[in-house]
């Protein structure tokens, strides 16, 4: 098996996986290097006990053509000189569309996890990330129901399985151990580009989410940081900034905050698993289900549409049961043990 990871949430993912997965099979565990200083890369590592990397190809950041293209060559070379019996890629970064395309292209069977979800958003990266990887991959491993159903609208039912969500199997684990953080406060990440790189629009939104003058913890992405110190951006008095933080400590935060805000679609299901009300701001998610149930408001960025928000939204319903039962990651093991032995797959 060769794994290909690059960024946060997939070492969170490989977290759940990589062990159910190595109790029976060999896997090569290859890192694009996409997420890489230490605050966003190593710390994960360490603290969820993930194997070290076979091999770090340490790509870096930049333009979605270069690095893709960088990650393309690298997990190729890796991928003819292993030959595994699955190329298995995670989630919708450049790393997974470019695992997906070298396993494609040298005939190699290719499973992906978090198959099938769908923003309907063709002008997130992303977006087109999942819809090539969907289209291209052998196996799809969907977190939920929603996802099998957005597949088969694609016409995509050979190798649909749903298997929940192995995000939720390391989140069980952690949250019962997660001491509190204590009530009476907001918890905001923002990294996305749309939302960080105009300093202005950053400037407003966190004018926004500081305008009700409670605390607001604000662990801040390398990138968002970059722009404020570049930008003199000021944080109000009320916003808490801290450096990015680890698993264990974010699981924490989630589960005190009174309430999330945020354009991070991880942390966005995470709120939907600690059973905290999130604002998130986007036009669009790839969750939508947490929408549905009424945990989720999508709002933007705009100052109004966040502080009506920021007054009304108080979840108190029931949260169904939407990615499983923690035992995602036996299922995705079970799969490709059962998909290895049907010929022609």
């Amino acid at each position: 098996m060769l794994s290909v990871v690059g960024a946060r949430p997939q070492f969170i993912k490989a977290a759940s996986v990589s062990p159910v997965l190595r109790a029976k099979h060999d896997e090569f565990l290859l890192h694009t290097g996409q997420h890489y200083d230490v605050e966003m890369s190593d710390v994960f590592f360490k603290e969820l006990g993930i194997p070290a990397p076979d091999r770090n190809l340490e790509v870096g950041s930049g333009r979605h053509g270069a690095q893709t293209a960088a990650m393309l060559v690298g997990i190729e070379s890796v991928a003819e000189e292993y030959r595994p019996d699955w190329v298995l890629v995670y989630g919708d970064t450049n790393s997974t569309l470019a695992g997906v395309i070298a396993g494609a292209k040298l005939r190699l069977r290719v499973a992906h996890v978090e198959a099938g979800l769908r923003s309907f958003d063709r002008r997130m990266p992303e977006e087109i990330n999942r819809v090539v990887a969907d289209h291209v991959s052998d196996l799809l491993l969907c977190p939920s129901q929603t996802a099998v159903d957005n597949l088969k609208r694609e016409g995509v039912v050979r190798g649909v399985e749903m298997v929940g969500d192995v995000m939720l199997d390391l989140f069980m684990r952690h949250s019962r151990a997660a001491a509190r953080e204590g009530d009476g406060y907001y918890l905001l990440t923002l990294h996305r580009p749309g939302n960080v790189d105009d300093p202005e629009r950053l400037r407003r939104l966190l004018s926004a989410v500081a305008a009700p003058g409670r605390k607001v913890v604000f662990p801040v992405h390398p990138r968002t940081r970059e722009v404020m110190e570049r930008t003199g951006i000021a944080l109000p008095d009320n916003v808490h900034a801290t450096d990015p933080v680890g698993y264990r400590e974010m699981v924490a935060l989630e589960t005190g905050a009174e309430l999330i805000l945020t354009d991070s679609g991880g942390v966005q299901k995470e709120a939907y698993f600690a059973g905290t009300p999130c604002i998130t701001l986007r036009e669009s998610t790839e969750w939508p289900e947490t929408v549905a149930a009424g945990w989720n408001l999508l709002v933007g960025s705009d100052p109004d549409a966040i502080a009506s928000a920021l007054k009304s939204f108080r979840p108190h319903g029931p949260r169904p049961n939407l990615y499983g039962d923690g035992h995602a990651a036996e299922r995705v093991v079970a799969a490709l043990e059962a998909r290895s032995q049907r010929p022609g797959l």
